[in-house]
């Protein structure tokens, strides 16, 4: 599992967005790292909207949030009021694959990339629509067997997977944790050899196993008519359908993109 292609993702995943440098004197406008009486808020509850029938499954981007422990602050006040301004102006600064995100073809496959496949480019016809969410088997990853034993019925176009990763509140931990579970290549395969799927969720910010970092991307990338949305939040949300609604921003040129996801009931 330590070998070249895990490596050479986890160099991907893990670039310190840190390395772009803020001012000290700037002020964090993103709130506490992880914890701390304003972070609540956001943290792992059911988040209900709408008398309950809106469902937030996108996670507050915060400092310290996976992948990468050294991140932050994700927000600054360029201008500020208080310190004289006439206005208050943040800037963002972030990687593409930061907390809840998709991935568009030319992530792993350069062919794609040339073509321009960017996250503009992604169909929000797959990206809104009917889902089902689904508890993957907890002893596992998500392996051909695994795949094969939730009798996904044909048709279905949506699903996003609930695994450990979700019972071990991997997305609060502060940084990347890279026991996590996903697809394995041959998981990634079936599910492309046997199903309708084309929108795959995960509640970790890689689909794929660490084990199958590369191998299990490209298998879902090749075709580029299968998007990837990794580090959903999905805790105390009940299995079943739902309409899914999921809007990336319209970033030219790039493969990967934060999106925000709702389930509605």
């Amino acid at each position: 599992m330590a070998g070249a292609p895990a490596l050479t993702l986890l160099l991907l995943l893990l670039l310190p967005a840190h390395q772009a440098g803020y001012a000290g004197a700037e002020a964090d406008t993103c709130g506490p790292a992880l914890g701390g009486a304003a972070g609540r808020r956001h943290g792992p509850g059911l988040e209900e909207y709408g008398g309950g029938r809106i469902v937030d499954i996108t996670h507050a981007y915060r400092p310290g949030m996976p992948p990468d422990a050294t991140t932050g602050p994700l927000v600054r006040l360029k201008e500020s009021m208080e310190n004289g301004s006439d206005y208050n102006l943040s800037e963002l600064r972030m990687h593409c694959h930061m907390g809840t995100h998709v991935d568009a073809p030319g992530h792993m496959n350069q062919a794609h990339f040339a073509a321009g496949l960017d996250v503009d480019t992604l169909d929000l016809q797959v990206l809104n629509g009917p889902a089902l969410l689904v508890d993957v088997p907890r002893h596992t990853n998500i392996t051909a067997e695994a795949m094969e034993s939730l009798n996904i019925p044909k048709g279905v176009r949506r699903v996003l997977f609930r695994t450990l990763n979700t019972d071990r509140g991997l997305m609060w931990k502060q940084g990347g944790d890279m026991s996590f579970v996903g697809f394995t290549e041959d998981g990634a395969q079936w599910l492309v050899d046997n199903t309708d799927i084309k929108l795959v969720g995960i509640d970790y910010i890689s689909v794929a196993s660490f084990g199958h970092l590369i191998t299990a991307h490209v298998a879902f990338l090749k075709n580029a008519d299968i998007i990837p949305v990794e580090a959903l939040k999905l805790d105390n949300v009940k299995t079943g359908l739902y309409m899914l609604h999921c809007l990336p921003l319209r970033l030219v040129g790039s493969e990967g993109s934060p999106i925000r996801c709702i389930l509605i009931k």
